[in-house]
């Protein structure tokens, strides 16, 4: 589309820069990137949170509960360009983290390396959501009637057993509408943070659909070709999403829509 003339304007070239996409080199390595990314992202991300939530809920003493939960909180507000600079700091080449993996025998320099680059940005997210993350948990464990739990342990339930089969099971709803939420993001990683920390070294592991949308759209000012490949990828994010629900309603009986 020419920005000049507008929609009207421009030359209707109808599905060409989706069969560009689909029969590029970048295609299959693009796909493959952003679907190994988000996986591995909400295998470690969304748990996570789930069990930080249990944990604090564990704990009795108010000051020490608080104190956690603020300190928790605090990396999800810090801004995104100081957090990837903190990385940079501590996964470039003499950076802290760097130096324990070249102790141990690993690549010196982790920024740059493509095999570590995908933890990298998956460790930054735990790290900087999983307080935040949790909120909506613990406010779902508040409202589980305590009544259930001493019950439980007259009759013997141990902490195990009473998460088994009181807690787990009084937040389920919460968690599959957390779920499919997530599931419906999936596509969409946080590509804010790789583009600050990826460079070229990287883009055989860090490079997603997002990111290639960016450079296309903003950096080689292809804004049709560009539009083609994220109305693609949010086509695939629709279709996760409401198969994400549709399983989710016919096996736990909790959906969205």
């Amino acid at each position: 589309m020419n920005i000049g003339k507008g929609l009207l304007g421009s030359q209707w070239v109808g599905f060409k820069n989706f069969t560009d996409f689909f029969g590029s080199y970048y295609f299959t390595r693009l796909l493959g990137n952003t679907l190994a990314l988000s996986v591995y992202d909400l295998c470690v991300s969304f748990p996570a949170s789930i069990i930080f939530a249990l944990l604090l809920n564990k704990v009795h003493n108010r000051l020490f509960k608080r104190t956690i939960q603020t300190i928790s909180y605090l990396p999800y507000f810090i801004s995104m360009v100081v957090v990837c600079g903190l990385v940079k700091t501590f996964t470039e080449s003499g950076g802290a983290i760097s130096l324990i993996s070249q102790a141990l025998g690993g690549p010196s320099e982790l920024i740059s390396n493509a095999g570590a680059f995908r933890s990298i940005v998956v460790g930054s997210n735990l790290w900087q959501n999983l307080g935040y993350g949790s909120i909506i948990y613990i406010s779902a464990l508040g409202s589980i009637d305590t009544e259930l739990y001493e019950a439980a342990r007259i009759d013997g339930a141990g902490r195990w057993k009473q998460t088994l089969h009181i807690t787990l099971p009084g937040i389920i709803s919460t968690i599959m509408i957390m779920l499919i939420m997530r599931m419906g993001q999936l596509m969409t990683v946080n590509y804010q943070k790789i583009i600050l920390l990826y460079s070229p070294a990287v883009y055989t592991t860090g490079d997603v659909i997002s990111t290639f949308v960016y450079r296309k759209g903003l950096l080689e000012n292809n804004y049709s070709y560009a539009a083609a490949v994220d109305l693609f990828n949010s086509a695939i994010n629709t279709l996760i999403l409401v198969s994400a629900n549709t399983l989710s309603r016919k096996y736990t009986e909790t959906s969205l829509f």
